[in-house]
């Protein structure tokens, strides 16, 4: 085992670990840590957009930002964090316009910006442009730019370490960051780092359900890595099935394309989406748009044999268009699909794609111990954390900006605290958990197979906790997943070595996936509401008056070593807008 020194930890190289990273270095000896080469990062398949109101090409302001985030999530946002992204939206958009990303550009040589759901001018009037985007790449071109400024920067990078534990330690009775243990790829390797300031970036969990867009890596590691320490989780029932991701394989269709025109269309050729949402249709909020395909294929106008999907029709559009602002998606239809999107329409379902939920933080990425205090020294942002600007529903380009938003506050934040502070004293045995799990896995044989338990999660978490939910399906999951975690206890890995072995990381994992998704289903069952992307069909309505809370779900382990959830409840936080029932 070997002890690594340095002031900023940053968990994570995706876009919000390595904004952090920019601010971070610049003012503490700084160490990124990264279970994957940085621009291999998941922000890199982000494809749409990022919202701010430039106004560049027609009239918008931050304030008109703010509503649409605020309703979007189904007043669930707390509304300080959401004037926060809106108003510093303008200036993270030209932050990375300096730093040399290329944008799209208008013919007068301004950054050009598209429509995306939920976003309107006047409260609703009507769509908006507001996306800033580098054609279909937008994500790809963001991880690329930051990362070229990590290294002009001389970020101190240790790539494929992957971050298996949290360390905390009391000091006069407060629980304070002390760092985090890491497994190293490349030897099999523990390593400890001590930090003053730790920041996780670590992405989001989407790899507890089968269909979705999300890398094989986002496992939610920070998430649970966190909640094992005793940390609370925030809003983790909200999940975000996006509507248009490729039939059966769940790979991301852009919601820029119904921006530049795009259309879904069921089996009789209908535009459907003008029943649900009259004013913005195709571009309404991601969570309405998914419960109207299922509701088209569920009415029996679904497309294809088993009418188990519609069409996203890209075909009125001009081949220049289409070439020119959304490359890669007509590429992925070909490839794919062996579709030609100049004259044929996609098939396409709901995909899952994003936690709104994570580890709860305040508006400066201070991570939370319960509704009010901070952990001194540990610090969040981007999908593995909960601030809460998304809400129980995000918009689309609103990812792009919080973790540019908030992952430049952590790391300011994050760096300011190091300056002043002390290194907290590790705990005896640091490595022990980390230690004690990959020798009973590496150790074990014939044991449960990891791909077997990873394959009949996502099949629970697909069947009775996707886009539509009851009571009865939710206890299902629930009771599939606790069988699950007690033959996870069981597994074993085939490959016994030491150097890459990433059959041992898939079963670690594959934990963090069991734990997370009990959270969700826990939570859910316990919300009897429906709300943003969390849906009820047995409690089909919003209920302000018991449910206009966030929810806090807490591990607990009682002297015999059973594990249980406990949940507590945390005030949305409102200043101006008032809750008001969701039409577009």
């Amino acid at each position: 085992m070997q002890t690594h020194k340095y002031d900023t930890v940053i968990v994570g190289a995706g876009g919000a670990g390595m904004r952090a990273a920019i601010e971070a270095t610049k003012r503490s000896r700084t160490a990124v840590l990264t279970k994957l080469y940085p621009t291999r990062s998941h922000t890199g398949a982000a494809q749409g957009g990022m919202a701010a109101a430039l106004a560049n090409v027609e009239e918008d302001n931050w304030e008109w930002h703010t509503f649409d985030t605020v309703k979007g999530g189904d007043y669930l946002v707390d509304q300080d964090a959401a004037e926060i992204l809106a108003k510093e939206a303008i200036d993270s958009v030209l932050d990375l316009e300096k730093m040399g990303l290329p944008f799209n550009r208008t013919p007068e040589g301004t950054i050009d910006q598209r429509r995306f759901g939920g976003h309107t001018r006047n409260h609703g009037e009507a769509a908006v442009r507001r996306s800033c985007y580098a054609a279909d790449r937008t994500g790809h071109m963001i991880l690329q730019t930051l990362y070229q400024n990590c290294v002009k920067e001389g970020v101190e990078f240790y790539n494929e370490f992957y971050v298996l534990d949290l360390l905390l330690n009391e000091v006069d009775g407060v629980k304070k960051a002390a760092g985090v243990v890491a497994l190293e790829l490349a030897t099999g390797e523990l390593h400890v780092f001590r930090a003053k300031a730790i920041v996780f970036a670590s992405g989001g969990t989407g790899k507890f359900y089968k269909v979705s867009s999300n890398a094989h890596t986002l496992t939610g590691d920070g998430q649970a890595a966190a909640f094992r320490r005793g940390l609370p989780l925030e809003d983790m029932e909200f999940f975000q099935f996006h509507p248009t991701g490729i039939w059966k394989m769940g790979i991301l269709l852009t919601e820029g394309a119904r921006g530049e025109g795009g259309i879904l269309r069921n089996k009789d050729g209908e535009r459907f989406m003008e029943r649900y949402a009259p004013t913005i249709k195709d571009l309404a909020p991601r969570d309405m748009v998914s419960r109207s395909i299922y509701t088209e294929i569920r009415e029996g106008r679904g497309c294809g044999p088993d009418a188990d999907h519609v069409y996203l029709d890209l075909t009125h559009l001009p081949p220049e268009q289409l070439d020119a602002k959304l490359p890669d998606i007509t590429e992925f239809a070909r490839t794919y699909l062996g579709i030609e999107p100049y004259t044929d329409p996609i098939p396409i379902q709901p995909t899952a794609h994003y936690a709104m939920g994570g580890i709860p933080t305040n508006v400066k990425g201070e991570v939370l111990i319960n509704n009010t205090d901070i952990v001194p020294g540990l610090y969040a942002a981007g999908e593995v954390a909960c601030v809460s600007v998304h809400g129980a529903n995000r918009l689309g380009t609103n990812s792009l900006l919080d973790i540019n938003v908030f992952g430049r506050r952590a790391g300011i934040a994050a760096a300011e605290y190091a300056a002043t502070a002390d290194f907290v004293e590790l705990p005896e045995a640091p490595e022990k958990f980390v230690a004690d799990e990959v020798t009973r896995m590496r150790d074990a044989s014939g044991g449960e197979s990891v791909a077997a338990i990873r394959r009949e999660l996502q099949e629970t978490m697909d069947r009775n906790a996707m886009v539509f939910r009851t009571e009865q399906t939710l206890k299902q999951a629930r009771e599939d997943i606790v069988e699950l975690r007690a033959r996870y206890k069981n597994v074993s890995v085939q490959d016994k070595g030491r150097r890459f072995n990433t059959d041992l990381l898939e079963a670690l994992e594959l934990g963090n996936l069991l734990e997370l998704a009990e959270v969700l289903v826990v939570s859910a069952l316990a919300r009897k509401e429906s709300r943003g992307g969390h849906y009820r069909e047995d409690f089909p309505d919003r209920d302000d008056v018991n449910f206009m809370r966030h929810t806090m779900a807490y591990r607990e382990v009682d002297p015999e070593g059973n594990e249980s959830i406990r949940l507590d409840y945390k005030p949305v936080v409102q200043t101006r807008y008032q809750p008001m029932e969701r039409k577009y």
